[in-house]
């Protein structure tokens, strides 16, 4: 897996924001899980130019978030498919989601809903837990800095 070093940052939130922190590269991957593989359909379902959709599918390319390669039909077309890189995303995607859902709309407000296929009900409000399964609040944790 390609690591990003030559991003000369030390903290993990600032390299991977650099990578997928624009509205556009988070919601072409929100897309990319919903099944979204072709140019034509992520430009329809975002509404974005072509050119900002072209740099932002190259980009996430380069990163080795998206791999483009030949549509099962074959053809000149390309899909573009989440690499496992891509795909370790999905907590992110669903934090934002979670966080958007209860910082964002109104408690009676009608918004997309995601649910697990086997159950059919939302998924679990996601929180970080300590060793000891425990929630932790920001004040349970703290960043060990690199030395200057």
């Amino acid at each position: 897996m390609r690591k990003d070093a030559s991003i000369p940052e030390p903290c993990p939130v600032a390299r991977s924001v650099d990578l997928v922190g624009d509205r556009w590269s988070l919601l072409i991957v929100r897309d990319a899980f919903d099944g979204v593989r072709r140019f034509t359909d992520f430009q329809r379902n975002l509404g974005v130019a072509r050119n900002i959709l072209a740099d932002r599918l190259r980009r996430l390319v380069e990163v080795g978030i998206l791999v483009a390669q030949p549509t099962a039909k074959g053809g000149a077309y390309q899909e573009y498919v989440l690499t496992e890189r891509g795909l370790r995303l999905f907590p992110v995607v669903v934090a934002l989601r979670q966080w958007g859902e209860d910082q964002l709309f109104a408690p009676d407000e009608a918004h997309s809903e995601l649910i697990e296929r086997r159950s059919g009900k939302p998924l679990r409000r996601m929180a970080p837990e300590g060793e000891d399964g425990n929630l932790l609040a920001p004040g349970d944790t703290e960043i060990r800095k690199l030395p200057r």
